[in-house]
């Protein structure tokens, strides 16, 4: 599918929603290729981290590569973990993820956020039956301890870290 093909769906699409036209060149980000080399240039992330995180570089954010990563980086860490299984093409996945970022910066190094794109990691998905993003799944000492599906209030959220922490 042409970036022309998908322009086009998408203005559609912000028609019959009524979203102005603009709102297409701003939030549209497409995957072009470059008619000389034929490789695919990098898409802009869908959001950024929350800043304080980011320049700490503690390492509390971590974007999960492989199942061997998940393995590594969730199943075998001593810390909770927080997992967000999530899209890049899904609006409440973009809501969440810097919350879940902010919310588990304040918590002081006790809990890291590990992130897993559904679309790249279908395994993963699979193996954890997400149906849904953005699916939130707490791991303490190699098990699953809680769940949440969606979009949650930052009491929710706070909440279910508490329970994971403590």
């Amino acid at each position: 599918m042409n970036t022309r093909t998908l322009l086009s769906r998408a203005s559609r699409v912000c028609r019959q929603i009524r979203l102005p036209p603009s709102v297409i060149s701003r939030s549209l980000k497409v995957c072009q290729r470059s008619p000389l080399t034929a490789r695919p240039t990098p898409v802009q992330p869908f959001y950024t981290p929350c800043r304080s995180m980011a320049e700490k570089g503690d390492g509390m954010v971590i974007n999960i590569q492989d199942e061997a990563d998940f393995e590594n980086r969730v199943l075998k860490s001593v810390k909770p973990v927080v997992v967000d299984f999530h899209a890049t093409w899904c609006g409440p996945c973009k809501v969440l993820g810097p919350r879940l970022e902010s919310l588990i910066g304040s918590k002081g190094g006790k809990v890291i956020l590990a992130k897993v794109d559904v679309d790249d990691h279908m395994e993963l998905a699979t193996r954890y039956k997400i149906n849904s993003v953005p699916t939130v799944i707490g791991f303490k000492n190699k098990v699953s301890v809680d769940k949440f599906v969606g979009v949650q209030d930052d009491v929710k959220i706070d909440t279910f870290l508490e329970k994971l922490i403590g």
